[in-house]
């Protein structure tokens, strides 16, 4: 039984959902976003609320209910607001700069690194260090964040590397000179 695809999505004013059989397109300030749901499942719309609905009784029918209520919910959150991701680049030399839609990255390789950012993901860099990147598609802007970090994933010793913002880097003490 999924207790998250029974919890209604209340749409803000200016955001449209629309449905047409199986595609279903979420339209607001920010942009618009389309995805097909499981056929296992409908979508209805009533008074500015919409609830997913399962067609038969299972395990998976339950599964792929939470997992429409969830993408439904996370377009309607990014055409209203949008998503954002922080990653920090560590380590003495290593920069980041953003210039047009490539994210060029110097991460103690032979070579700069120059990241092409997808459609639809826009990137800034403070100080040189925290990138910023937003978009209004949640799974695109997870995936791109992922391949920046996996650029230069973060050592355990001295802490160099990609790291999302929040996250922390369990230390490893080093190596000690023996009696």
């Amino acid at each position: 039984m999924s207790r998250i695809g029974k919890k209604p999505i209340p749409l803000p004013e200016k955001v449209k959902l629309t449905i047409a059989g199986s595609q279903i397109t979420v339209q607001g300030e920010k942009g618009k976003l389309s995805h097909n749901i499981h056929p296992s499942v409908e979508l209805h719309l009533e008074n500015g609320v919409a609830t997913v609905v399962k067609k038969q009784e299972d395990k998976h029918t339950d599964a792929v209910q939470g997992l429409t209520r969830s993408i439904v919910a996370n377009m309607v959150t990014g055409v209203h607001t949008g998503f954002q991701r922080n990653l920090e680049v560590n380590g003495i030399g290593y920069r980041a700069a953003v210039s047009g839609n490539v994210l060029a990255l110097t991460l103690g390789y032979s070579h700069p690194v120059n990241y092409d950012l997808p459609d639809g993901v826009s990137a800034t860099v403070d100080k040189s260090n925290v990138i910023t990147l937003s978009s209004i598609d949640k799974e695109l802007l997870g995936q791109t964040a992922a391949k920046i970090r996996k650029l230069r994933s973060p050592e355990p010793y001295k802490g160099k590397g990609i790291k999302y913002a929040e996250e922390h880097i369990q230390r490893k003490a080093g190596k000690t000179g023996t009696k």
